[in-house]
């Protein structure tokens, strides 16, 4: 399923634009298409969110592949801030009747052009 966003086109990463890598994170994951999603990412890849932190680049995605409790869903893009060497993104986890689950901001680090880090911050969509 492909991510809804602004136009609905996919996103092509490109090595020098963290923006473009954020939206194929996206892409990626709402399609399942997990390999890809390991090459977007740096092997020493980390994610801090509310609930854990997972480190490593296969822990991830065996996490974002296996553990998840709903995989049927789609990240909604609102808005993508490129800044420096990183890039945040505003948007909504839909799930698959396209309601709301939560409103996120996540905030990437980028180098060598691979996501090296993410914070996420996630709140409840009333």
């Amino acid at each position: 399923m492909p991510s809804r966003r602004e136009g609905g086109e996919r996103a092509e990463a490109t090595p020098s634009d963290p923006a473009a890598l954020a939206r194929a994170y996206y892409d990626a994951l709402d399609a399942g298409e997990y390999d890809r999603l390991a090459s977007l990412l740096d092997p020493d890849f980390v994610q801090r969110r509310p609930d854990r932190t997972f480190e490593g680049r296969e822990r991830f995605v065996a996490f974002m592949r296996d553990e998840r409790p709903n995989t049927d869903t789609t990240h909604a893009v609102d808005g993508v801030y490129p800044s420096g060497p990183g890039v945040a993104v505003r948007g909504r986890l839909l799930d698959a009747d396209g309601e709301a689950l939560f409103a996120f901001v996540d905030v990437f680090d980028a180098a060598d052009g691979r996501l090296t880090a993410l914070e996420t911050y996630a709140a409840a969509d009333d």
